[in-house]
């Protein structure tokens, strides 16, 4: 464990609306069952969602507790720095997707039989994401041709020997490594060595800003996704994965999850539709495609199919 429990001496509580449906317990539920998260203690306190990462902003340890005290906002309240607050209240934003108007989300329903079905049966779910395009491209380095189960107990160790414990309002988290401390040798003993390369790889990318949310978000799709692939170790399926679900882009069509592409052929009764079909079937869940295909990967009659693909 790097360090003694952080404890923030005071805390700064923001209120942030959210635009279109978003059900903060859907969000609590989806991260105490997703294995990459490392969180099954995400739903102990009812109606909270507490947090603990590097924040973008410096990368210094911070923690958020989150509660949805009206249908329209998010209460989130901070435990950090001086003058990081705000910085920190936009990183959960987009953790949570409430960074993004879903007002549009709800129109794709109404052109979209089987997008009405998911909103039915997942009213308010919105994709959550890793706390950073960092994290995501580690897990993706981590997961690589590894079980999700093994991939999720190195990153919990690496979290207890090399992040900071971080008081979050009377609770403490383990906040994942910061770059830099990944970045050196201690926390890459015991990985194998071409993943420990790929971990300082994207490790440095991190500390010298090539992985921020923001500038990923900005660019085109197919740039964004090239940019990412200059990375050791992050291929196609790996770069969508941190543009998705690290940066949060609401808009890509999941060209390389074969699993998703089933899930439509099953959702849609195309069982024979290639790739090129499915893709341009989507163009009608624009500027959504990320979200839609979240939501198929939870559905819960896939699932129920034993078909389950987060």
């Amino acid at each position: 464990m790097t360090g003694s429990i952080l404890q923030h001496t005071a805390s700064t509580t923001l209120r942030i609306p959210v635009r279109g449906p978003f059900d903060l317990d859907k969000s609590i539920r989806f991260l105490t069952d997703f294995p990459p998260a490392c969180r099954t203690d995400a739903a102990a306190e009812p109606g909270a969602l507490r947090l603990a990462f590097p924040a973008e902003a410096g990368w210094e340890h911070v923690g958020a507790a989150v509660r949805q005290r009206s249908p329209g906002s998010i209460e989130v309240e901070v435990f950090a720095g001086e003058g990081l607050a705000v910085e920190v209240g936009a990183q959960v934003r987009r953790i949570l997707s409430a960074d993004v108007d879903g007002v549009g989300f709800t129109k794709i329903g109404t052109a979209d039989p089987v997008v009405r079905r998911l909103q039915q049966a997942l009213p308010g779910l919105r994709p959550v994401l890793f706390h950073s395009p960092y994290e995501a491209a580690c897990w993706a380095i981590l997961s690589h041709r590894t079980r999700m189960s093994q991939a999720a107990t190195v990153k919990r160790r690496l979290a207890e020997e090399f992040g900071r414990p971080v008081d979050v309002g009377g609770k403490i988290l383990m906040s994942f490594p910061a770059p830099d401390v990944l970045a050196g040798p201690d926390a890459r003993r015991g990985l194998p060595e071409v993943k420990a390369e790929r971990l300082r790889a994207v490790a440095n990318a991190a500390k010298d800003g090539l992985l921020d949310a923001a500038y990923l978000r900005a660019m085109p799709v197919p740039d964004a996704l090239s940019w990412l692939q200059r990375l050791p170790g992050i291929g196609p399926f790996s770069a969508q994965l941190i543009l998705i679900r690290g940066a949060g882009h609401p808009d890509v069509f999941p060209a390389d999850e074969p699993r998703v592409q089933e899930a439509m052929r099953v959702a849609y009764d195309l069982p024979e539709a290639p790739l090129e079909e499915l893709e341009e079937l989507s163009t009608v869940w624009r500027p959504f495609r990320s979200w839609v295909a979240f939501a198929l990967r939870n559905d819960p009659s896939f699932a129920r199919a034993g078909m389950e693909v987060r």
